[in-house]
């Protein structure tokens, strides 16, 4: 199942060049993978009161087309891999106007509880994100 966010690239997201600086897929990522996981019963507040952290342990982006300020973009975000312990999304980022895919990404995030300790995920949660991922 693919979560869809969209948003515009603000003036203070680009760089001296005047496109969208590559520290802000970053940021799209974060809102598509939270939007995707609130969708589905598991938002990281939520999450967080439990004592269940989620912190990224990697990201990958591939970038494809510069984004210039005011451009719509969508970004699709899909869950790839539920384990255990850790949770890979893929996202694909667009620009609206034209749907040139001018981004692709991953993250993967581990469980871990309030000391930092990787930990299982809850079952709940790992039934949320399953169901995301299906």
């Amino acid at each position: 199942m693919t979560g869809q966010v969209e948003t515009r690239v603000r003036y203070a997201e680009t760089d001296q060049m005047g496109r969208a600086h590559h520290s802000h897929y970053i940021i799209w990522c974060e809102m598509g993978r939270t939007a995707l996981m609130r969708e589905h019963g598991a938002s990281y507040s939520e999450l967080e009161e439990r004592g269940v952290m989620l912190p990224v342990t990697r990201v990958e982006i591939e970038y494809r087309v510069p984004l210039v300020y005011d451009e719509a973009v969508r970004i699709e975000t899909r869950i790839r891999s539920v384990r255990s312990r850790s949770v890979t999304f893929e996202y694909e980022v667009y620009r609206s106007e034209d749907e040139v895919q001018v981004a692709r990404a991953t993250t993967t995030l581990v469980c871990m509880d309030e000391e930092g300790k990787t930990r299982r995920m809850p079952e709940d949660v790992l039934e949320a994100l399953r169901a995301a991922a299906a």
